[in-house]
């Protein structure tokens, strides 16, 4: 009997590469499963942020609360928030209720799985501000950082602050000598009621026994030498006229001047110079 000759397929090494036309296959299907596996991702994602499903239901609000009640927070700041649980924008809402008078800085945070978080700083007066256009100063106050901002001067309840009265952008500098000033006044029983600041830079206070101090030009450091040069030696003019203070000119190198009432260098002067200066 005659053999049919038998046809073998030609086994491939496990070792040999693959034909350049099945890896392109085997890279394009690749490249196409990932892009899909993206395009589900990206429309998940835009379904929760357009979806309904995820509205927020609740705002709650910690830290300084003393200037303004809650209901009237977030009926101030809860009509800028747009979108859902997953869209909003936490700076845009940081914004919106920063926004609401006597709030400093607000911290906005998601709180799963439909609350916001906000934590509020409030301003705290530290000062009265009159810039230098006195038109547009009304209800403008200065906090306790030297910042500026806007509110109603009448829900202050300390009616002790200072005015300080600047040009724009110094509030900071005038609130720091303010400090180190009233602490050195107060050896002498005395308080600072203003502090003003001349566009040419000179400096000028006012007592809460109505004298006036003439500070002049210079930095805070050489201002607070002359202030402390008048607090260590004011007690001997004091000691020796017994008289209220009026002025004081301290802006000269080797001293001071006063002016004090009652004090008559002539019959027809109701109140006289006194010159101070260093020993």
């Amino acid at each position: 009997m005659a053999r049919t000759p038998s046809t073998r397929t030609p086994v491939r090494p496990a070792n040999a590469p693959l034909p350049v036309d099945v890896r392109l296959m085997n890279t394009l299907a690749t490249a196409l499963y990932v892009a899909a596996g993206v395009g589900v991702l990206v429309a998940g994602v835009l379904w929760l942020v357009r979806s309904p499903l995820w509205p927020i239901r609740a705002i709650q609000l910690d830290g300084d609360l003393a200037r303004n009640s809650v209901p009237t927070i977030r009926a101030n700041a809860a009509p800028l928030l747009a979108g859902n649980f997953f869209s909003v924008d936490l700076q845009q809402g940081r914004a919106a209720f920063e926004t609401v008078p006597w709030v400093r800085r607000a911290v906005v945070r998601r709180v799963w799985p439909d609350r916001l978080a906000v934590r509020l700083e409030e301003h705290r007066a530290a000062a009265l501000w009159e810039g230098g256009d006195r038109e547009n100063s009304a209800d403008r106050l200065v906090n306790s950082f030297g910042e500026v901002f806007e509110a109603n001067v009448g829900d202050v309840e300390d009616d002790s602050l200072p005015v300080f009265a600047g040009p724009e952008g110094t509030a900071a500098q005038m609130l720091a000598l303010y400090q180190r000033l009233q602490g050195a006044l107060a050896r002498l029983e005395l308080g600072v009621v203003r502090v003003e600041l001349s566009g040419r830079g000179s400096w000028r206070a006012e007592l809460d026994s109505g004298a006036a101090l003439e500070l002049g030009r210079g930095s805070e450091e050489e201002l607070m030498a002359r202030s402390e040069r008048f607090v260590r030696t004011y007690t001997q003019v004091a000691a020796k006229w017994r008289q209220p203070l009026i002025y004081a000119d301290l802006r000269h190198a080797d001293g001071y001047a006063v002016r004090l009432q009652g004090v008559s260098t002539s019959p027809a002067a109701g109140t006289a110079a006194a010159a101070v200066r260093n020993n």
